[in-house]
């Protein structure tokens, strides 16, 4: 750490990055650049030791975006910001494990938050916990891990004068050739993969793997609620509703409607107020919820038309979504 000029005493110094092997890439002789304080940390904003380095034969020049205090705090990989361990985008791992995000998003408090970290990690590799995370949370993220490293995301950006038809380099120009597609994946930035918050990468993921898992949202846009079953003998409304509200952090405890626990069946109903919540549940809960030492199961609910219920016998509508489900 620089102390000569107390204007630099938060700034970082680093000898060597912290990579994912895809960033890194199959070279095994590759050559950095190291430049002091050549720029400004995309997350905390604090000067930081910039790399620079090409991976591999045709591929871009990749550099370091976050300081290796961000990095740390997140686990993630100062280049592409995708988990260390996993590969996956941060509110893909944080959604399986249900850890909440503490790093403030806006500017106020950001390199405070970043110096005490810092000071809190004192040579820790990360502070992310997994050990104590849910069985359901780490089985999810072992089926969802890219284990091997992906070169291709290494290639060079796309030549916007070839969009335009403008370009005349030909076979010189560093870019690639080939026109743009326009998706959700489009729009992209560090604030959102870093914190993990509408990251369209994450999104993408997390329901193409709920639909895998069976839990595709149904076309009824009214249908909010979650149908949990083989709940534990010992389980209760409110052990039920704790659990629930502490597996989804993301989750305001104002979003949760209700929790209609059937003891004789053992089985519950988790009621949200809006579609959105109750989708980032199935989500989250894809590969089961543990409640009292049980993994249930988790299913969507039924409509009261699909599900053939009759008004004035709540039980008997419970029962008959549960035999269905």
């Amino acid at each position: 750490m620089p102390k000569a000029d107390i204007n630099k005493a938060g700034w970082e110094q680093s000898e060597f990055p912290i990579l994912c092997e895809t960033c890194l890439g199959d070279n095994a002789f590759v050559r950095m650049s190291k430049q002091e304080f050549g720029r400004s940390c995309g997350t905390c904003a604090r000067p930081f030791t910039v790399f620079r380095w090409n991976p591999g034969t045709g591929m871009r020049f990749k550099t370091t975006v976050i300081c290796q205090t961000c990095a740390k705090i997140k686990n993630v990989c100062q280049t592409c910001l995708l988990d260390l361990e996993y590969g996956l985008p941060t509110q893909v791992r944080d959604t399986a494990l249900g850890v909440e995000s503490e790093a403030p998003t806006s500017e106020i408090n950001r390199e405070y938050y970043a110096q005490n970290m810092e000071n809190k990690m004192d040579g820790a590799k990360s502070l992310l916990e997994v050990n104590h995370a849910s069985g359901a949370g780490k089985e999810m993220l072992k089926q969802l891990a890219r284990t091997d490293p992906y070169y291709k995301r290494n290639k060079p950006h796309l030549c916007s004068f070839y969009a335009k038809g403008e370009c005349n380099r030909g076979d010189a120009c560093p870019y690639r050739h080939e026109m743009p597609v326009q998706n959700e994946l489009s729009k992209q930035n560090i604030q959102d993969r870093y914190h993990g918050r509408n990251d369209p990468v994450a999104k993408k993921i997390l329901s193409t793997h709920a639909a895998n898992m069976g839990l595709q949202p149904p076309e009824d846009q009214s249908i909010t609620s979650l149908f949990l079953t083989s709940l534990s003998p010992s389980s209760t409304e409110e052990s039920i509703r704790t659990r629930v509200l502490k597996s989804l952090p993301a989750v305001q405890p104002s979003q949760l409607k209700s929790v209609v626990h059937v003891q004789k069946t053992r089985c519950a109903f988790v009621n949200w107020k809006d579609r959105a919540t109750a989708e980032l549940a199935a989500q989250a809960w894809a590969n089961g919820l543990e409640i009292d030492g049980e993994t249930v199961g988790v299913r969507w609910g039924r409509s009261k038309s699909a599900s053939g219920s009759k008004a004035g016998k709540p039980p008997a509508a419970s029962t008959s979504v549960a035999t269905s489900a």
